[in-house]
């Protein structure tokens, strides 16, 4: 929904809130359900109201608890019975600079007693953390600490051991260092939102005093939109490319009618140093993992020429896909993500042109965000987060490699007429075994990015793959494939629980960019070898149908399972007799993992 994209008009949020919902609910959109629980250190109705609204829009119907007015620390430390029957998917703790009571402003204090004060206040937290930990095995979002209204020693009180905004900025200090050593521990950096709000009208007293709201009233649809933005990553909800356009979007001008030499990209103009600089912010994202692709109306000599300006900082190679012609934009989009076998919903459409945006955002529902001014370009997106971090590993540094490297498999394909050549050709091998702690992270991603060859649409935390991971009742396979192209990555996961003779899969994802490349039947093979060695009898099988992942809706009966019933939805249950299975894969070839 547009009216959810940055820039919104909150006032307008704020009073058509129901209305919203009631639209967002009806519209049939497929959601994820998830729990969430809000320990609030002040009033938070009207957070998770704006809050609810951000998560629908991005895939996510929440259920949530509040607790009490200010009640966060009693319902963490001493346990609430509403609380443990809820059993949070991620737990919210909304304090604010009005919640540090350890503070006091007394210029007589020396350092140790500063010191010993703010790990009072560390501790605070901190134990607070850890016992929710302990109890819900979740996730947990915490706000840092935002500045005060006022500085009681000027600007002294930032670099004075007896300043409120020192003690603060030390404080939240110790809260990244802990969240950099601690997995599933998130932070809503409200520090960062009410600076770029405006500190003053961010904290108008008269809000507090009147219904002790942290914030002022028309703040919260920003604080709500950045806190929804980690939830969603978290869920696996983000955005996974960019579909850009390029006349007056990458440069100023047409490159068609201004030529190279005509067209605003350096720093030799206003306007074409705002271009630069999205090129270089737009080239950052490729680190993260985000793909690029060109989808622009232009002769793609005309496209490519624009590229190769010698002060332009992205080029032609840098592209995943690239659309340069007269066809209509949906249609690219649409033959785009074909190309890199990812939803259209996962790709953001970036064009100054706004019946263009309007087109493509009502024909095939990507995010098509308001490009007003060039000098307002990174702000846009940035703000949007649509590709909010909550997770890193070292295959994102190499995705956009990975993408340009399926298109040469694509070229390859081309030569060959029988297909069981081509992929002979490929020269395949594949590690395939148990997890390993270092790829826990990725396999989390992995599991939670992926929609389409996904066949019982489960979603786990990372705490909870660790927990996975340390119990003798699963088996758990990750796939890794490589062909003479290069490394394609961790691209499947395999998650069984056994019960008795029999393994249940409760979880089978693939990454699409190695469909039909016969790793489902590599990873098969060596699931059924690890199921033998356990001596178990059978594999069961599930198949939840969801909107996204018909492509394996006939999965198991290509492998050979039985069906043993199929729901009115779709639903179906599948058996595999492990005596009467005999190998599939014969083209890829299997190796050991590296030793770690």
């Amino acid at each position: 929904m547009k009216e959810l994209l940055y820039p919104f008009d909150s006032s307008y949020l704020l009073k058509n809130r129901k209305k919203i919902r009631r639209e967002l609910l009806e519209n049939n959109t497929e959601r994820i359900h998830k729990k969430i629980a809000v320990l609030g250190g002040s009033t938070t109705n009207d957070i998770v109201s704006m809050l609810d609204l951000f998560l629908l829009d991005n895939g996510i119907e929440c259920e949530f608890y509040q607790s009490e007015y200010a009640q966060y620390w009693q319902d963490a430390m001493f346990g609430n019975e509403k609380l443990n029957a809820f059993h949070p998917d991620i737990i919210y703790i909304h304090t604010t600079s009005r919640n540090l009571d350890e503070f006091s402003f007394d210029m007589s204090l020396n350092e140790s007693d500063i010191d010993d004060m703010l790990e009072k206040q560390y501790y605070h937290f901190k134990s607070m953390w850890e016992r929710l930990n302990e109890i819900y095995d979740c996730p947990i979002i915490q706000n840092n600490f935002e500045l005060p209204q006022y500085r009681t020693l000027g600007n002294r009180d930032s670099w004075d051991i007896h300043g409120r905004i020192n003690f603060i900025s030390r404080l939240n200090m110790k809260l990244y260092e802990y969240a950099s050593s601690h997995d599933s521990f998130y932070i809503n950096d409200i520090n960062y939102i009410s600076s770029s709000y405006g500190l003053d009208k961010w904290a108008e007293p008269k809000y507090w005093y009147m219904y002790k709201y942290a914030m002022s009233m028309h703040a919260i649809p920003d604080f709500a939109f950045n806190l929804s933005n980690i939830i969603k990553s978290i869920f696996g909800k983000n955005k996974k490319a960019f579909a850009l356009d390029l006349d007056n979007t990458l440069w100023g001008g047409v490159i068609g009618d201004d030529s190279v030499e005509g067209i605003e990209i350096g720093h030799e103009t206003a306007d074409g140093e705002a271009y630069l600089a999205f090129q270089k912010y737009i080239k950052e994202q490729t680190q993260l993992g985000i793909l690029m692709t060109v989808c622009s109306k232009n002769d793609e000599e005309n496209a490519v020429s624009g590229l190769n300006h010698p002060d332009g900082v992205l080029k032609p190679d840098d592209f995943a896909a690239f659309k340069a012609n007269w066809n209509p934009k949906d249609i690219n989009v649409s033959d785009i993500a074909g190309e890199l076998n990812i939803l259209p919903e996962s790709i953001v459409f970036v064009d100054d042109n706004p019946a263009e945006r309007e087109i493509v955002s009502r024909q095939i529902g990507c995010a098509a965000p308001e490009m007003s001014s060039p000098d307002e370009y990174i702000k846009t997106i940035d703000k949007n987060g649509f590709f909010e971090v909550t997770s890193f590993s070292a295959d994102d540094m190499s995705r956009n490699d990975m993408y340009k490297a399926n298109a040469k498999r694509r070229l390859a394909q081309a030569e060959f007429a029988d297909y069981d050549d081509y992929l002979r050709n490929m020269d395949m091998t594949a590690i395939i075994e148990d997890f390993r702690p270092i790829y826990i992270q990725r396999i989390t991603q992995l599991i939670n990015k992926s929609n389409q060859f996904n066949l019982t649409t489960r979603r786990y935390t990372q705490s909870e793959i660790e927990e996975i991971y340390n119990s003798s009742d699963y088996i758990r396979l990750y796939g890794r494939l490589y062909d003479k192209f290069g490394d394609n990555g961790i691209v499947s996961v395999i998650i069984g629980k056994i019960k008795g003779t029999e393994l249940h899969i409760d979880l089978w994802i693939m990454s699409c960019r190695v469909l039909k490349r016969n790793m489902e039947y590599a990873m098969l093979d060596v699931l059924a070898e690890e199921c033998r060695r356990k001596i178990l009898e059978s594999i069961f099988g599930y198949y939840y149908r969801t909107k996204k992942n018909n492509m394996v809706s006939g999965l198991y009966n290509d492998f050979g399972f039985e069906n043993i019933s199929v729901s009115d939805n779709g639903d179906s249950i599948w058996k595999l007799d492990l005596n009467e299975y005999t190998q599939k894969n014969n083209i890829i070839k299997l190796k050991e993992g590296e030793k770690i």
